[in-house]
């Protein structure tokens, strides 16, 4: 008999299929996010688990009574959403989707830095609400990047991947701080503490893990280190930013700009964050490419594959 899964949500077409092909899955196909009353109910019908960064796998899930769920293969990168300890106290394996997304997420950052630089956002807001004048001089000023400095906080696959970019791209020069040094540097200049990157960057760019460790390790003291023409990027966790704290920086501007793709209570955004004008705000889009998407899922079939294989998944967590 085949092992039934089943997705949390809706995946790109070509994954579905794939799955298909040799698993009995369940999609959701009303593409609803599942509550906590539906995941512990779907612990005693399938045999894996497949949910995405957007759901929240707790310990009462994993609590669930006769459990038949023996893998959950995250539709994701992060994995801060699965209670890791109940996972192994249960002997659940869990396995994640890393590598895949670096480009995409890197691009993603990106286009951040350029739209809060040459205020893209405020301009589109102002064109589109009949707000634009015309041309003239001293208009909507952005700043140059060029010779600028990016920090980068943490310093793995999509920091390294973003300082390509920001060098080749832009002539962005390149420093940053993570818990160890490097080997590889990439010609970046290492700073041993966050507040000592915060204060030399022109753009501070995040790319670390959420957590306990990282919970609101940007705030109001970290933000006014830097300077007043700087600008905050965040693809990496919500939870990494203390978000009242930024709302006032951008304000009474502590800082210059911001540009966010993800926030610390997902789907909702903090009223005071919507208020700011020198804001970008993307609606978590740092994976949001069919390729990515797809290769994504690829990852957790591979995953499964193995598991159901009687081989160790490569991408094991827990």
């Amino acid at each position: 008999m085949r092992p039934k899964i089943l997705l949390s949500r809706r995946w790109p077409q070509a994954v579905e299929a794939h799955l298909a092909a040799r698993y009995d899955v369940t999609l959701n196909t009303d593409d609803r996010p599942l509550d906590e009353v539906g995941f512990r109910e779907a612990m005693g019908r399938f045999d894996a688990l497949c949910p995405t960064v957007s759901d929240k796998i707790s310990a009462a899930v994993l609590a669930a009574p006769s459990p038949r769920v023996r893998i959950i293969a995250n539709y994701g990168a992060g994995f801060e959403h699965i209670d890791l300890q109940a996972a192994k106290a249960s002997g659940l394996v869990v396995t994640n989707t890393p590598d895949v997304l670096t480009d995409a997420t890197a691009d993603l950052a990106l286009l951040l830095i350029l739209m809060t630089s040459r205020r893209a956002g405020e301009g589109e807001r102002e064109l589109r609400e009949g707000r634009w004048t015309g041309w003239r001089p001293t208009h909507m000023l952005g700043r140059s990047l060029a010779g600028k400095t990016l920090g980068l906080v943490g310093y793995g696959r999509i920091a390294k991947a973003t300082a390509q970019r920001a060098r080749a791209a832009l002539g962005m020069k390149i420093a940053y701080h993570s818990r160890r040094r490097a080997e590889d540097e990439q010609g970046a200049v290492y700073h041993n503490t966050l507040e000592s990157l915060a204060a030399a960057s022109d753009v501070l760019s995040l790319h670390t893990p959420g957590g306990a460790e990282t919970r609101h390790m940007v705030d109001g003291a970290l933000l006014r280190r830097m300077k007043p023409s700087a600008i905050l990027i965040n693809t990496a966790r919500g939870s990494v930013v203390a978000e009242a704290d930024l709302a006032r920086a951008l304000t009474e501007g502590v800082i210059a700009a911001a540009g966010l793709d993800v926030y610390e209570g997902e789907p909702a955004v903090n009223p005071v964050l919507l208020a700011a004008p020198n804001l970008v705000l993307l609606p978590h889009l740092g994976s949001a490419t069919l390729e990515t998407r797809t290769a994504m899922g690829m990852r957790v079939a591979d995953n499964l594959d193995r598991f159901f294989d009687g081989e160790p998944p490569l991408d094991r967590v827990a």
